[in-house]
């Protein structure tokens, strides 16, 4: 790490250099004076871990350390590095520099006898060194998405202990929520810099540094800043943002298989119904959810009624719900392609297309991808993996095809990332002769090929698309 000791620029510590943490380290080291100068100079710290150095290593080359899309986050990361104002490490004292420092630490949820449970260590040692380390005066800013209550219950205690045990009033540090909404793919960059965020302070002060700091990184004469009353607002800002996403996602599926067993299009129904202003962020069909958002956040409520706040009879039935039937969405991609080879997969070969847990990135934890895989593969199938963005799949152990293979030793293919790369493809010639089906579970194929493919004789199925009787 090498830093400009002699910068008069405040210094910016980035907790985590996860997929959230990395970016947001691009555009703070991004960020812009009126001059046109840097606003700040930027350290992204992680843990001396493999894949935490391994992250270090490539920021400290100029590199964006995951597979992306976007051309401009690649480049600001290149820029960053030449000016000097974007270092990594894993060095703690790097934060007795900061007059700010984000916190980008993931927190997993663990079921226990179907009781959702997070274990707050790592994020409270986290805090800790932060408390530790900070100077006098510097801004927390909570980023993660954690259990409403957190920051108040959890942030602020440990972060007046460390205080006290340096000597230190309780007031020493200010400290804020505002949470992230970071959407990797082609706009990953502007999702940091270009969206609307949310901010509480746990003191008026807090907040008020924090309206300041997102104002030099965010442009806010587009997209205004909304302060809440409380941390804990802020914080049940962002998991019923997600959770209401994952509920309406939950609730198209069981349309889904309605629509494909009556004969009807329900991406035509849904389109008609979006135009009534209400609902036109209605969801539609598709082949799973995945990530490490929607997969998770859901059970923050009732993790932080229960740990946090003491009240096991709150429960959350519909956010429950709506995990269980999300996670498995993609055996009913089965239970298709199992119909459209005849009632059977045992001894077919099939060939899945994508593994990423959306379209264009890389990034597969949680993948509804990888539950296709597992029970198309328990069923007999031979399933070969492709993605563009993927070469190694890290949960499965497994390497992935470089190439789309001949279609000619094929039984069907399943579609079920939208990646560009299988948008722009041509299908038709590529299936041309051969006996392979096509299930599209992902709405990747527009109308016209659809209607070319079924015009050479293949077979094409369609999530969400019944074929009338």
């Amino acid at each position: 790490m090498h830093t400009n000791n002699r910068s008069p620029r405040p210094v910016v510590c980035v907790q985590g250099l996860g997929f959230v943490g990395a970016a947001m380290a691009v555009a703070v080291a991004d960020a812009k004076q009126g001059d046109g100068s840097p606003a700040f100079e930027v350290i992204g710290v992680d843990l001396p871990t493999c894949e935490g150095q391994r992250r270090i290593r490539e920021m400290e080359a100029g590199r964006f350390p995951f597979k992306t899309v976007d051309p401009l986050l690649q480049s600001a990361a290149a820029e960053a590095h030449l000016r000097g104002n974007l270092v990594a490490t894993s060095d703690p004292a790097a934060y007795e520099r900061a007059s700010v420092a984000v916190v980008d630490v993931g927190l997993d949820v663990q079921i226990e006898d179907r009781i959702p449970d997070v274990d707050l260590g790592d994020f409270r040692a986290s805090l800790r060194t932060l408390g530790e380390r900070l100077p006098v005066g510097a801004l927390v800013i909570i980023e993660s998405t954690v259990p409403p209550g957190t920051t108040a219950k959890v942030a602020a205690p440990e972060l007046q202990a460390a205080l006290r045990a340096r000597g230190l009033p309780d007031s020493g540090l200010l400290l804020a929520h505002s949470y992230e909404r970071v959407m990797p793919g082609p706009d990953y960059l502007h999702s940091i810099t270009n969206i609307w965020r949310v901010y509480a302070g746990h003191t008026d002060a807090g907040a008020r540094a924090c309206q300041d700091f997102l104002s030099q990184v965010v442009d806010t004469s587009r997209f205004p800043l909304t302060r809440l009353a409380s941390t804990t607002a802020s914080e049940t800002a962002k998991v019923l943002e997600n959770t209401y996403r994952a509920v309406n996602i939950a609730f198209i599926e069981e349309w889904t298989r309605f629509a494909e067993a009556v004969g009807i299009d329900l991406f035509e129904v849904i389109q008609a119904i979006r135009v009534r202003p209400t609902h036109s962020n209605m969801r539609q069909p598709g082949f799973g959810v995945g990530g490490y958002c929607l997969t998770k956040d859901p059970h923050f409520g009732a993790i932080s009624a229960r740990q946090l706040f003491g009240r096991s009879d709150l429960t959350f039935p519909f956010s429950t719900q709506a995990i269980s039937v999300n996670a498995a969405m993609p055996i009913g991609t089965v239970d298709r392609l199992e119909c459209l080879l005849g009632g059977s997969l045992r001894g077919k070969t099939v060939l899945l297309l994508g593994v990423a847990y959306r379209s264009d990135v890389a990034d597969t934890r949680y993948s509804p991808s990888e539950t296709f895989m597992r029970e198309a593969t328990q069923r007999g199938a031979c399933v070969l993996c492709h993605d563009p963005l993927v070469k190694f799949w890290e949960e499965l152990h497994m390497p992935l095809l470089a190439d789309v293979p001949s279609a000619a030793d094929l039984d069907a293919v399943v579609l079920a990332v939208s990646h560009a790369e299988y948008v722009a493809f041509d299908f038709p010639s590529w299936i041309a002769g051969t006996r392979c089906a096509v299930l599209d579970a992902n709405r990747v194929l527009e109308p016209a090929m659809i209607a070319a493919l079924r015009e050479r004789g293949t077979r094409v199925a369609v999530t969400g698309i019944g074929r009338p009787a």
